[in-house]
């Protein structure tokens, strides 16, 4: 089986020294927290950091029940290639967005023990999405939790998304330790946070892992 190298966005940069980190990795996107987390942060300092650092990943917006005006003064200030959705925003919301941005709109959803559930959300919102994002359900936490789900529903998320002609990533304790289980379920895109961080910042030795294993595993496509 070839199994063929998956959009890899590292989330959560929080720091210059996150930016330098993930900048120099094989990553293909940079994403920032603009909701409340521990690893929020504020537009200018995000600006700043990807003048400084020359940063050339796609940069991916994380929002969480955000006013849509907001959205957009942030997407015209900052680059955004990808605007993340993950609150409760509805279809209209959505397609408003994107409308608006121009830009990549993903939306969030949270793995639930009835698949279908989750599968009738985003035949909801292909209309207005570009893709989908599956997290683990943590109780109290959006995202970042580093908390894995069950990784054998994969496929199904994939195969539907696919259907629907729309990208979908994964996220969830995904880690240096884990990436090649993940890899076994044919995963399109990853999405890591706490998984490539030491002590809540941003690890080049543990990406360095990541990517090692995750190379060792796949084939690379020109």
């Amino acid at each position: 089986m070839t199994v063929m190298k998956p959009y890899m966005k590292y989330c959560g940069a929080a720091s210059r020294e996150d930016v330098e980190c993930i900048s120099q990795s094989r990553g293909d996107a940079i994403g920032f927290i603009f909701a409340p987390s521990k690893r929020q942060v504020q537009p200018d300092q995000v600006k700043h950091w990807l003048e400084q650092t020359k940063c050339s990943k796609d940069v991916v917006g994380v929002f969480v029940n955000e006013e849509i005006n907001r959205i957009c003064e942030i997407t015209s200030k900052i680059p955004l290639s990808i605007v993340q959705l993950h609150g409760d925003e509805t279809p209209e919301e959505a397609q408003e967005i994107k409308q608006q941005t121009e830009a990549i709109v993903w939306k969030v959803f949270h793995h639930e023990p009835h698949l279908l559930a989750t599968l009738e959300k985003m035949t909801n919102y292909a209309p207005v999405v570009d893709g989908f994002l599956i997290d683990a359900k943590v109780k109290g936490i959006r995202g970042g939790s580093g908390t894995a789900f069950a990784w054998e529903a994969v496929p199904a998320y994939v195969q539907h998304a696919k259907r629907l002609k729309k990208t979908c990533a994964i996220a969830g304790g995904v880690t240096p330790a884990s990436i090649t289980k993940l890899l076994d379920y044919g995963p399109k895109a990853i999405d890591l946070s706490s998984g490539i961080e030491e002590n809540g910042k941003k690890s080049s030795a543990k990406i360095k892992a990541l990517e090692e294993r995750m190379f060792s595993y796949v084939r690379i496509s020109k």
